[in-house]
This record gives C-alpha cells, structure tokens and sequence, in this order.
C-alpha cells in the first residue's frame, strides 16, 4: 500500500485527517468531562507542590484520540514530581490573571486557530514575561495566522506519511528531556515534516534519522528542541501523537524534562547550535591520559577514575574557539576543564600553564564550579541561578577569544576572565578534562568545538555579506543587540538580551549601510535625534540617514546621521541601546556572532 503525504492545506481544510471519516459519537461522561474540561480555571495556590502546570487541549481541526490520555500523563508526571497540573479548553483561560498563576503552559495536541487577538496578546505577555511554553505534536498545527506563535513553537506542520517506527537521533543528552536516552531511540509515532527548519532558531535535542523509515522530506530533520523566548522559555516536541506513547516512560521523561525546563525547574542550554566538530561522543580516537587514573567510556560518556591526572585532546591546538561540553557530578566531587596549556604528558604542568574552569560543588569562591580556579570566582549569583544540582546534566561553553575567556553555564555567562600573566596564554591551545582523584566521580558527554576564524580580543563586527543574517554581541555585556519583545511595530526599542538566535536578533547589513530585523525593519535613530542618549529602535526602512550605520575596524558603530557610537549603558538583559559620542569603550564595541 503507498503511504500518501499529507498536506497540512488539504489537512485544515477538511478539519481533520485520514482518520475522521469514521464519525465518533462521545457518551453522556465524555460530554460532561468535555464541558467541564472548558471552563476558566480559579486561580487556587499551588499549596505543597513546587508549581503549577496549565494543559491546554483546544482544537479547532483534527481532533487527536489521544488527549484524555495525554493530559492524565501529565497529571501522573506532577503528581510524581511535584508539581499540579489544571486542565482546559477554554481560551478564556488566556488572561494575565488567570495565567500569572502557571509556571508553565502545555499546548497539548492543539489544532487550528483556538485564541483571539486579545487572548494572543495575553499569553504573549506571559511569555515573554517569563512564562513557560510546552508545544506537544500538533501543537506545530495551530495558529498559522499568529507569527508570534510561529516564533514561539518553532516551526508550523506541513505533513505527515503513516504511523510507522523511526529511529530517533538525541543530539543533546545533557537537557533533562533527553539525558535518560542513548544515542539513538527507535519508536513508533506520527512523524511530521515541518514547513522550515527550527535548527538556526532553537536548540535541536533530537532528530529524525530520515533513513529508517518511509515519508521524510526534510534531509536534515529537527524532531524536539528548545529555545528561550526573551524572558520566557519555549519546549516543543513532534513526538505525541498515538495513545501508546503517554503510556512510554521515555516519553514520558521527555514530556517531564520539558516541562520541567519551560518551568525553569530543570536549567539547559537551549541556544542555537550550528557549526560545531564533535571532539568526543563516544570515540577517544585523538584523545591522550596524562598523569594517574583514568576515564572509562560507556553509552558516549566519560567517567574519571581515579587521578589526580587529565585526559587531552592531541590531535589539534585550538586558539580562538567556542568549546562546548556536557558535565555531571556524583555528589560533593571535584573536576575540572583545563585551556590554554601547551602540549604535554604531565597533568600538573598543565594546570601550571593554562586555567582550569573549575567543577566542583562546594568549595571556596576561587576554587568552585564557575571558577577560573585560584584566579577569578563565578557570579555567583547567576552561577547558582543556572546551576543544576549534582546527579544532574550541565552544559559548559567557555569561549576563547584572544586572551579573554567567558564562561557560559547552561547559557547564561557566569564569569569574563583576561589573561594578563606573561607567562600564560590563552592561545597555547590544547584543552583537558580532569580527573580529580579517587572519590571524586565526574561524568561528560558531547566535547563539541568551533573554531572562530580572524578573531582578536577585539574584533570588528564587519558587516555580514548581502542577505546574510546574524547576530551582534556587546563586548562589554557578552548579550545581544535584540528587539525588545520580539516586536516587530515601529518604534519597538533595541536592548541587549542574552544571544538566543531568534530573528529579532538577527542584523542583516546592506549595501546601502542598513541594519535591517524582520527583513523589512531597520535599526533606527529615534526622530532622527543627534543628542547623547537618543533611543535606538527599529522602524520601516525608509533610507534617512538616522537609519544608516558605519562599521569601524575598532568594533564600534556609528550612526551616520548623528555621528555617535551605538551604545549601551550596562550589561543587564533590557539595558536600552542608544547613541552617544564615540569613546572607544568595550559599551560602544560589538562583534559578529
């Protein structure tokens, strides 16, 4: 029998799917759940349980099967983990009260067009407030008017050929969704294609291996992943569609471990990744022990043993690089990531050479996870913020530009170190995980690194070429030049905000000097003002000078028509950009990320 792709065009038309031919008649209980599952939940507070979890079910096409069975899996889940869960299908449910109550909304196999434009606003609000969103199956099949949502969920539902099994790729095992996994996971489901690729928008935790079974026209296939939403956070899984699956454990973890991080009860690194080589996931092949003890590798992780000694990468010096890593810790243990050292068979000449970003849950301020150790503490603040606890996943990125090191803990920047030792060097290149000593169990998984080309403690943010987008990163802040709310109305203010790669991050340079977002949006000097201070934001591009901007070889950008430097007076996500006489400070520098 041909397996048949399904349209989502031919699919909203008809209001449901292959299946809805059948006609179904719902009993006297069913009515009655249903009429009570649409009612405005009261905002009661959630009394022992942590938080509180709002499941959203409302369709206005297909009708999946597997609802009733998807929200008692979720009910199940709080009840084991702490947290409660109400259940609705009235979009009245969609304002600032009612909502302020949740830490988390799960758009549970939603369908169609199923909130107005007041009802949008609200829960935009939420979101971008700091609110959680969880995106399940068909939640990708809703909403196709709302860019917002589009933005939010990830990427809208094109079609889908027959329930079948799959093999599922987990390209990250540190988030809490997918850390109970292998490398692979073979499962049956609905599998959808999608309209885009979420891949440069959002962190992608698992993939279709497109191979294993009949229907895939995406080549490269995005199944799972999450990004941050300005304050909020968002988790989307195409995973969700048969009754069986909320019957599944690992689909239950993964539903939990979203849930969870779009809660902000479970931390992740959910910032795109693109352009990273993988130095270890599973293979030590160029890896080198140097000193006592030593790693055993099992299911694509590295555990120490004994020590105190390292395990380094020989096969290649790194010097400009973003390392990425994933790390856990069995109770009070003590590890480490060394940089910056020359080559070298002798752990302890390494960690005289270069630094260690210091692993470790307890310790001095100098000398504990975060660390430059010895030589400069974490934010401790923002550290323990972003922390998991041990016997939990992290994610390290320490960013090597020059002589600077910036520490990033499951996305958020903990520490912004500059070597000034003569006799040290960041650019020495070789990099080590440690192995502290008997007692002390670290784990790590997924060593991934990408080397920055023509890169200087300094770099000018040269315009990306015609057509190419990107981001533009405060030196000083380590954030993003971003469009505050993700708005796309004139006059909406730029600000910094932790990089995300969302489009309202994303600068596309043109050759008539514009600074386009949206493609259609242009950073702008408000009224075309000339004073210290003036706001920075965007507006229809409209080519006056006030909307022109000129690339300097020292990192700085000038706005022509005033003649001042794009500046920013701190380093705190929402700090305002604005424009002030050129003064070559790192506030006034930007690179191309």
């Amino acid at each position: 029998m041909l397996r048949q792709l399904i349209p989502a065009t031919l699919r909203r038309a008809a209001g449901n799917d292959r299946r809805a031919s059948v006609p179904r008649r719902l009993s006297v209980t069913a009515v009655a759940l249903t009429a009570a599952a649409a009612t405005v939940i009261p905002a009661i507070p959630a009394q022992a349980a942590a938080f509180k979890v709002l499941v959203f079910s409302k369709t206005a096409g297909f009708r999946h099967d597997a609802i009733p069975t998807g929200i008692q899996a979720i009910r199940d889940l709080g009840g084991a983990n702490d947290f409660t869960v109400d259940a609705t299908e009235d979009s009245n449910a969609f304002n600032a009260a009612n909502l302020a109550q949740y830490k988390a909304v799960v758009f549970l196999n939603t369908t169609g067009d199923v909130l107005n434009g007041t009802q949008q606003a609200s829960f935009q609000t939420y979101v971008d407030g700091g609110g959680g969103y969880v995106g399940v199956h068909s939640a990708a099949d809703t909403e196709y008017g709302w860019s917002y949502y589009g933005q939010l969920m990830g990427a809208w539902f094109n079609n889908h050929p027959a329930i079948q099994q799959a093999t599922v790729r987990n390209e990250d095992r540190a988030h809490a969704a997918t850390a109970q996994l292998g490398t692979t996971w073979s499962r049956t489901d609905e599998w959808y294609n999608f309209r885009t690729n979420p891949r440069s928008s959002a962190r992608v935790l698992q993939s279709l291996d497109e191979s294993s079974y009949s229907g895939g026209g995406m080549g490269d296939h995005p199944i799972t992943w999450c990004h941050p939403q300005s304050s909020g956070r968002a988790f989307y899984t195409g995973l969700g569609h048969t009754q069986e699956s909320y019957a599944d454990s690992n689909f239950r973890n993964l539903l939990l471990g979203g849930i969870r991080y779009a809660a902000k009860a479970a931390n992740a690194d959910c910032r795109p990744e693109n352009g990273y080589t993988t130095l270890y996931n599973g293979s030590t092949t160029g890896w080198s022990q140097a000193g006592p003890g030593s790693f055993a590798n099992s299911a694509a992780t590295l555990t120490s043993q004994g020590g105190m000694g390292m395990l380094w990468y020989s096969a290649k010096e790194f010097r400009s690089y973003s390392l990425k890593l994933d790390w856990r810790l069995t109770g009070d243990s003590n590890s480490g990531v060394i940089v910056g050292f020359p080559a070298t068979s002798d752990a302890n000449a390494a960690l005289s050479t270069g630094y260690e970003v210091q692993i470790d849950a307890t310790d001095s301020a100098d000398k504990t996870t975060g660390a430059i150790y010895g030589f400069k503490p974490a934010d401790i603040t923002a550290r323990d913020a972003a922390l998991n606890p041990p016997g939990q996943w992290n994610t390290y990125e320490l960013l090597v530009e020059g002589e600077r090191l910036q520490v990033f803990l499951n996305g958020t920047r903990i520490n912004d170190f500059t070597n000034t030792d003569p006799v040290r060097s960041l650019q020495q290149g070789y990099l080590g995980i440690q192995n502290h000593g008997s007692g002390d169990v670290a784990s790590f998984r997924n060593i991934r690194v990408k080397e920055l080309t023509s890169v200087s403690p300094s770099p000018s943010p040269s315009p990306s070429p015609s057509g190419s987008a990107g981001a533009l990163r405060g030196v000083a802040s380590g954030r993003c030049l971003d469009v505050s709310g993700a708005s796309q109305a004139n006059g909406a203010l730029a600000q910094i905000w932790d990089c995300n790669g969302q489009n309202n991050q994303r600068w596309t340079s043109t050759s008539a000097s514009e600074l386009r977002v949206y493609g259609n949006k242009c950073l702008d000097v408000s009224g075309g003002g000339t004073a210290n201070g003036a706001a920075v934001i965007i507006w229809d591009c409209n080519g006056q000078n006030n909307q022109k901007w000129q690339f300097n070889s020292d990192g700085s950008i000038t706005a022509i028509g005033a003649g001042k430097c794009l500046d920013v007076s701190g380093t705190a996500n929402g700090t305002r950009a604005q424009i002030w006489t050129c003064n070559g400070q790192s506030n006034q520098r930007w690179t191309r990320v």
